[in-house]
């Protein structure tokens, strides 16, 4: 099939894009690894030890990123529909995290242990309706959110991208209530005609 000139442009961008280079010379399976990179840098989120829980995980540029960081002593579990292809210390779950069954395992993985950070970088399949691709991708950051505080170890931390719309500010508010402190963090790996965000939530409140 033949190429559409949107399709060639974006092809070239991403040939010449600082980030892909970086990351194909790094052994980061994503440009998405600098991301993550620079608000770790900021933020101080990741230490060796950890447990990490990584949901929207392929192709597993946020899961290297972690393993590398949380070391032996650490542990990685990383979600997502897609398959991931192994890597050292993190244990992959290939499913759809908006089923319970899926859900279900990945808590049995977690066997009990308390979480430290959740990651997600989870977005829908793009319908190119606005409105109703806006309402799922909040949809899963919810989900995402409702894991973290029942999951989290007092005072542990959530990253979530959030694309900035219908249902964002409400979002932020229900962040808001759930930890002691939320901001917005927007790298620089991040195109500046996405309308994403990463929202970070420190510390999450005790249940009571």
């Amino acid at each position: 099939m033949k190429r559409s000139k949107t399709s060639k442009a974006w092809m070239r961008e991403h040939l010449n894009d600082t980030y892909v280079q970086q990351a194909r010379a790094a052994g980061y399976r994503a440009r998405a690894a600098y991301k993550l990179l620079e608000i770790d840098e900021k933020d101080k989120l990741i230490r060796p030890g950890m447990v990490v829980v990584d949901l929207g995980a392929a192709p597993g540029s946020w899961s290297q990123v972690a393993a590398q960081k949380v070391g032996d002593n650490g542990r990685v579990i990383a979600l997502d529909l897609l398959e991931v292809l192994g890597m050292p210390r993190v244990t992959f779950i290939q499913g759809d995290f908006q089923d319970l069954a899926v859900l279900r395992q990945l808590e049995s993985t977690l066997d009990g242990r308390p979480v430290d950070l959740v990651l997600s970088d989870m977005a829908p399949n793009v319908s190119g309706i606005g409105a109703a691709d806006q309402a799922r991708s909040i949809g899963l950051c919810e989900l995402a959110l409702d894991f973290a505080v029942q999951n989290l170890t007092p005072g542990g931390n959530f990253l979530v991208k959030v694309f900035q719309g219908s249902g964002f500010d409400a979002f932020r508010r229900a962040m808001q209530a759930a930890f002691r402190s939320v901001v917005v963090r927007k790298p620089a790996a991040s195109r500046d005609r996405s309308s994403e965000v990463y929202l970070l939530g420190l510390g999450v409140k005790s249940a009571d």
